[in-house]
């Protein structure tokens, strides 16, 4: 297990190169010029090309990229080009708030959606089956922007029981966990249909083999055989969907902070890159594409710890 942790890690570096890169390349056609940033508008034209030759962005842009590379080897990400405080600083305050709301929509989405995909999968055909299955597809379906306003809109403002601006505390004062239910809520919402679909598929197929037929055959509960020989053995693809969803839960997390003016990564890359920030929103890219390589790797994990077999 050490061993092919050590292999993934290695593995990660050019990839995050690649992302680095491709990041880096793709920053360069956003419309604005760092310089005239910093520079100020009023600034003379001689004093923008002044700043721009100190900032090295009248060199190449590979040439740029290896000097970024370079800073990085050494931990230095630079500084914002708007506060002018250290990028890793900036990282530092958002990544906090993001990787609590992540945890908070994956500790109560996943088991949920666990527990829907395994009801259906027991009374197929029935009516809650038919129930779950069109929540699924409804959550699925449904932009995470629409139900995050409809959420705003009916337990924010029509009945004002939570908040729905800013983060006050952290999670485990009174004020922070009512912060946070909105947009956990929200983001976890897109997380149940996938997770329920994918478990109902996967039991189903589990509790067609022989194995389950032997334990009925003698005797056991049908909890028993259900929760022991059959989900059990059904978690593997349901995890592995669970690792990309989780991946992907990024990617709403930009939406979602940005509508609950949430103080996460997200919410910093997107005003990174409106206001031409580039050395922040490279990080954020960075971060992002580090979150998702452990996301893999924990779930790799993971499969050996469900089935010994992939240890081998």
């Amino acid at each position: 297990m050490g061993r092919a942790i050590i292999d993934r890690l290695l593995l990660s570096i050019p990839v995050l190169i690649g992302v680095l890169l491709f990041g880096f390349l793709l920053l360069q056609l956003v419309p604005g010029d760092p310089a005239r940033v910093v520079a100020g508008p009023t600034a003379t034209p001689e004093v923008v090309a002044q700043i721009r030759e100190e900032m090295g962005l009248d060199r190449p842009v590979l040439v740029q990229f290896w000097s970024y590379l370079e800073r990085m080897a050494v931990g230095d990400m630079g500084r914002s080009m708007i506060s002018n405080k250290a990028v890793t600083e900036e990282l530092g305050a958002a990544i906090g708030p993001t990787v609590e709301l992540m945890l908070a929509s994956l500790i109560w989405s996943v088991p949920m959606g666990v527990a829907m995909g395994t009801l259906a999968a027991v009374l197929r055909g029935s009516i809650a089956d038919r129930v779950v299955m069109g929540l699924s597809v409804a959550g699925v379906s449904l932009p995470i922007f629409f139900i995050s306003l409809l959420l705003i809109q009916y337990l924010g403002v029509v009945w004002p029981i939570f908040p729905f601006i800013g983060r006050p505390g952290p999670w485990y004062t009174p004020e922070g966990f009512m912060a946070l239910f909105l947009p956990a809520l929200s983001l976890g919402l897109i997380l149940i249909g996938p997770v329920a679909r994918m478990t109902r598929s996967s039991v189903l197929e589990v509790l067609k083999l022989d194995h389950v037929r032997t334990a009925r055959a003698k005797g056991l509960s049908e909890i028993h055989v259900v929760l022991k020989h059959g989900l059990r053995n059904a978690l593997i693809p349901v995890v592995t969907l669970i690792g990309l969803q989780a991946g992907y839960l990024l990617g709403g997390a930009v939406v979602t902070e940005s509508i609950f003016s949430w103080p996460g990564l997200g919410r910093l890359a997107v005003g990174a890159i409106l206001s031409s920030d580039f050395t922040v929103a490279q990080g954020t890219v960075l971060l992002f594409a580090l979150g998702f390589i452990t996301i893999n790797l924990i779930v790799d994990i993971l499969y050996s710890i469900l089935d010994p077999r992939v240890r081998k």
